[in-house]
């Protein structure tokens, strides 16, 4: 399916080849760093045709029944569930994902997402009686998703449910670094009997197509998950129509072991949630905290931990690291990896180059340096690969001050045998989210950023209601 439509885009309930014919893109499988495929390019009168057909949708669609629009998002859900193993290889093949972790962890929580905004619609009062006047909560239009290449189909997923469950059409930019199931979801909303206009995909570059839906006047909200920089190019752009803008960037999230934590059960975990998807997610704990006094323990339950994963070709059941996922990315890590040994960290696992025995592909070593301070580069910026920071502190002040020593803001870690004492610590770090001892994730947690790491949230009732509107009604 995917290599039929991949020349295509999905606009008005059907596939079309764009508006004027434009260089393919070429698709690189960053295992072996070879062309699997090229998808289509995008221009502004792509955008502009699909802008349309939303445009034209919105009316109805806005003020359609809650249970249409409950039965839509089942009939999403369940064929994603249906499709599950379509979607794991696609994310695998794409972004060099361990197949493993695409089934266990990629698609079921983006699956997670439409669920948790059926159980949203459910319950949600659209208008209530405030004394002196109703307030109604309504939808606010037609919305421009532009989602990134590291979470490919969850990240779509996080920004389509609660658009169509507040009643908003959508227009979709995925990355085109990972587009394959980015085509696959286009067919599950096709094949769910989504109205047509309601969901339309154009794919294409963040410069023309990405910068065509910040500037569309018809547009009333943008919401972007990617880094910083693109943030910041899509808010000048969305500026002059004075549209929407949320925005999920990137993180540089702390780790904080408290004195009392299980130091032989929280090293370990923290180093897998901080390199779990390559690295890659905005949110890892890519800083862990520890006592001074600790130091050496730590480095040596950190260095067994990053000995365990097994780097290799992502669709190999025994594999539970992938490459990184695109070449520009992977020359990233290897020059934070270069600025760590240059600025004097020191190297407890890792380093720079491939694994023994791959030599081609974007592989990266699992790599944790000690010794970190706060000035240094790989403190500071956020790296996007398989790189921990382990950074020593004096005290608990010490460690607040450390972890909210950053542009960032968007997630933290506390580990602590006392809630009390841990839920204290969370409080004064500046951050979207805080995990207390590595909690089970949930779909309806808001997420989203303080600082540079963004505006607005996502997930669950908060990530519904930045899709609406308000209205006071006096009478």
């Amino acid at each position: 399916m995917t290599s039929d439509r991949a020349g295509h885009f999905y606009i008005d309930g059907d596939w079309h080849a764009p508006v004027a014919p434009a260089p393919a893109i070429p698709v690189i499988d960053p295992a072996t760093e070879t062309r699997i495929g090229r998808v289509a390019a995008g221009s502004a009168a792509d955008i502009d045709r699909a802008v349309a057909a939303a445009t034209r949708a919105f009316p109805a669609f806005a003020i359609s029944p809650v249970a249409d629009r409950i039965a839509l998002l089942g009939r999403i859900a369940a064929l994603l569930e249906e499709r599950a193993e379509d979607f794991a290889r696609a994310i695998a093949t794409e972004m060099g994902a361990a197949i493993g972790f695409a089934r266990a962890s990629q698609v079921p929580f983006a699956i997670a997402h439409v669920r948790a905004q059926m159980e949203v619609l459910a319950d949600y009062a659209f208008e209530r009686q405030e004394a002196g006047f109703t307030l109604c909560k309504e939808a606010i239009g037609v919305c421009a998703l532009i989602t990134p290449w590291n979470w490919p189909l969850y990240q779509i997923t996080a920004k389509v449910a609660p658009a169509i469950a507040a009643g908003c059409p959508v227009v979709l930019k995925p990355s085109e670094l990972s587009p394959y199931s980015a085509l696959l979801f286009a067919q599950v909303m096709h094949d769910a009997g989504t109205p047509p206009g309601v969901f339309n995909l154009v794919g294409g570059t963040g410069e023309v197509v990405g910068a065509a839906l910040a500037a569309h006047p018809d547009i009333a909200m943008i919401s972007l998950t990617g880094s910083t920089r693109a943030g910041v190019l899509v808010a000048q752009g969305a500026a002059v129509s004075v549209k929407r803008v949320v925005q999920e960037l990137g993180g540089k999230s702390p780790n904080i072991l408290l004195p009392d934590a299980d130091f032989a059960q929280a090293v370990p975990r923290g180093v897998m949630a901080g390199m779990r998807n390559v690295g890659q997610s905005c949110s890892a704990p890519t800083r862990m905290l520890v006592p001074a006094d600790r130091l050496a323990e730590v480095e040596a339950l950190a260095a067994a931990a990053a000995a365990e994963w097994r780097v290799g070709p992502p669709g190999d059941e025994a594999t539970t690291m992938g490459p990184i996922a695109n070449a520009a990315q992977h020359a990233r890590v290897q020059a934070m990896i270069a600025a760590g040994q240059a600025e004097g960290a020191r190297l407890v696992a890792g380093g720079p180059g491939r694994p023994a025995g791959l030599d081609r592909g974007f592989y990266v070593r699992p790599t944790v340096f000690s010794g970190v301070t706060r000035d240094m580069r790989i403190a500071r910026e956020e790296i996007f690969g398989p790189v921990l920071c382990i950074m020593p502190y004096a005290d608990e002040d010490e460690a607040v001050s450390i972890a909210n020593d950053t542009v960032y803001g968007l997630g933290a870690h506390v580990q602590s045998g006392d809630p009390v004492r841990a839920k204290a610590i969370a409080r004064r770090i500046r951050s979207g989210q805080v995990h207390i001892n590595y909690p089970a994730w949930t779909a309806h947690a808001p997420f989203g950023g303080y600082k540079q790491s963004g505006n607005g949230r996502e997930y669950g009732v908060h990530g519904f209601e930045e899709y609406l509107e308000t209205k006071a009604i006096l009478a």
